[in-house]
């Protein structure tokens, strides 16, 4: 089982994102994993646009570390949520625990609740980020 999720990791399909899709991403910095966009670009075949991006998408990617405001991290789900159509995936993407601005789950599913959605349990997204899946309350699985 451990090689299948590696192949949908490599190939990014375990985001829920498909070709065509419009991916917004929240709180870029340096320190992204520029694989996990180019996987992204990839699948979809369209550059992600940033948060400035003021229509509809297909999903969401946030970066976020510790250190970051608990409160700033609900504020950005609910904005980002705003402009996602259809209930499309919205990831929060965080440092593995022991890199620089590791986050613990916990904090990344009170600021879920916070913002009304409901927070799955991490996936190793790549050698130093772990994604969460939201779904808002009463959505999905």
């Amino acid at each position: 089982m451990a090689n299948v999720n590696q192949t949908a990791s490599d190939n990014a399909e375990e985001f829920g994102f498909h070709a065509g899709d419009l991916v917004q991403e929240w709180l870029w910095d340096d320190d992204v994993d520029d694989s996990i966009r180019a996987k992204i670009e990839e699948l979809t075949g369209e550059e992600l646009v940033d948060e400035d991006y003021d229509s509809a998408v297909d999903g969401v990617i946030i970066w976020w570390r510790d250190g970051d405001d608990e409160d700033e991290l609900s504020d950005t789900i609910v904005d980002a949520y705003a402009v996602l159509g259809d209930d499309g995936p919205l990831w929060v993407l965080t440092p593995k625990p022991g890199r620089p601005g590791a986050a613990s789950s916990s904090t990344v599913q009170s600021a879920a609740k916070t913002a009304g959605m409901n927070a799955a349990t991490p996936l190793t997204v790549s050698a130093d980020w772990n994604g969460v899946r939201l779904r808002a309350f009463g959505k999905g699985r």
